[in-house]
């Protein structure tokens, strides 16, 4: 039988329990993201009632159509907060701003410019992530960054990209997220983790008027090596909502 949002959402809290104190950490200190993609809003509901309250959507056009239903769903109360976690276009940008509390995925200073400008004429900050791509692998999104130690041009060259950011006024930027390759053994994306928690430091030694609190990292098959290695964010689909269907 396959085990109900509640039976996983209770062991995905044992897991990070467990990870943390390995880490020396406060299980406090770690935010789930239940990834809702493909996930219908009815069950969304479901994992509303276990507890959850913050979700991530990957695609805005599927957000578009899925968050009204779930807050009228809730009767219009604004008790859920919406995470992007996917790719964002520029041209989306207004759209995402309209939809999602904080913004996993500016990877790119335009991108950045863009969501500043339109938060802007709302009246608001937005507030995002920098999306890093430290493992080097094409098919990821982010900054590049897989060689930022012992490249001083690739490590320069995003320095000054997040100094553009920063001048932003409409930003407010929260931390670095990175998307780990799929791998067999959790254990070997462990350096992906490490890697993006070391350059979060340097940024905090080189930016101090910044706020690097987050790390966004790991997702259902690495969480418990990235919450070892410092995620305060973690985002979580089949491991609260079970497999997908298949398309």
């Amino acid at each position: 039988m396959n085990s109900s949002i509640a039976e996983r959402w209770e062991q995905v809290q044992e897991r990070i329990t467990r990870a943390a104190r390995r880490a020396g950490r406060d299980p406090g200190e770690i935010t789930v993201v239940a990834v809702t993609k493909t996930v219908p809003p009815e069950r969304i509901l479901e994992a509303y009632a276990c507890g959850l309250r913050i979700f991530g959507e990957n695609r805005v056009e599927e957000a578009e159509g899925k968050i009204p239903q779930v807050q009228a769903m809730l009767g219009g109360a604004v008790a859920i907060r919406w995470h992007m976690v996917g790719h964002l276009q520029r041209r989306k940008a207004r759209r995402a701003l309209s939809l999602f509390d904080v913004i996993h995925s500016v990877d790119s200073v335009p991108l950045a410019e863009r969501l500043s400008r339109l938060a802007g004429e709302r009246g608001q900050r937005a507030r995002i992530l920098l999306e890093c791509n430290v493992s080097g692998e094409a098919s990821k999104y982010g900054f590049p960054l897989d060689r930022w130690e012992d490249d001083a041009a690739q490590r320069e060259a995003f320095f000054e990209a997040v100094a553009r950011i920063l001048d932003q006024p409409g930003l407010e930027v929260l931390g670095l997220m990175t998307v780990a390759p799929i791998a067999p053994d959790p254990e070997a994306v462990r350096p992906v983790f490490r890697r993006l928690r070391t350059l979060r430091d340097a940024l905090a030694a080189r930016f101090p008027q910044g706020s690097w609190e987050h790390l966004s990292m790991g997702m259902t098959d690495d969480f418990e090596v990235a919450i070892e290695e410092g995620a305060t964010m973690v985002r979580l689909g089949r491991a609260i909502f079970g497999e997908r269907p298949s398309s």
